[in-house]
């Protein structure tokens, strides 16, 4: 589908550093034909994004909703990240986590997209931490904000370093890591 195609596309090269070019040759389409069909670049990616985070990027959502225990959801959150991160048969990392961290002042809108869809993501890590909070899983004193940023920063981290080529267990160290670093103790 040539919806999956410009994700992989986009993915692997980033928002700016993919042309209008590059994807009509990828998707086998002039330009005219990619304009009909999606309007413009942004919104081609904007649809990527959305359709990115509906199948390749739910491994997170999944394991906050289905796991009964806060410290449950975060260790298949993290072992899950490494995992996906370094899959063989798909670009490395996080098209969200890493999307359009810097871009020329034309894409403004563009970064300010992915931004938001990079706080809807440390949103549902809160208010998981806040529910934990409140069932006596973590400390009444824990700062949900700043452990969720944390965990933001951790799963941002982890997409960085699987495009810069590290592998499953490397990122499976950094995962434990971060899961020392919670105070799961129940008061």
């Amino acid at each position: 589908m040539a919806l999956d195609q410009a994700l992989d596309l986009f993915w692997r090269r980033g928002y700016e550093g993919t042309s209008i070019a590059d994807l009509t040759e990828e998707l086998g389409i002039t330009a005219p034909s990619l304009y009909t069909a999606f309007t413009s670049k942004a919104d081609l990616y904007r649809e990527a994004l959305e359709r990115y985070r509906e199948q390749r990027g739910t491994f997170t959502a999944r394991a906050l909703i289905e796991e009964p225990s806060f410290k449950e959801a975060m260790t298949r959150m993290l072992r899950d990240t490494a995992h996906e991160f370094t899959r063989p048969d798909r670009p490395r990392g996080c098209m969200v986590s890493t999307a359009v961290l810097t871009c020329a002042s034309e894409n403004e809108d563009v970064a300010r997209h992915t931004t938001s869809l990079r706080n809807q993501s440390l949103d549902m890590l809160r208010t998981r931490i806040e529910r934990a909070i409140a069932e006596a899983e973590l400390p009444a004193e824990t700062d949900a904000e700043a452990l969720a940023r944390f965990l933001g920063a951790v799963i941002q981290g982890m997409s960085v370093q699987a495009q810069d080529g590290a592998d499953e267990a490397t990122l499976l160290t950094i995962a434990e890591t971060a899961l020392r670093a919670i105070d799961f103790q129940k008061q």
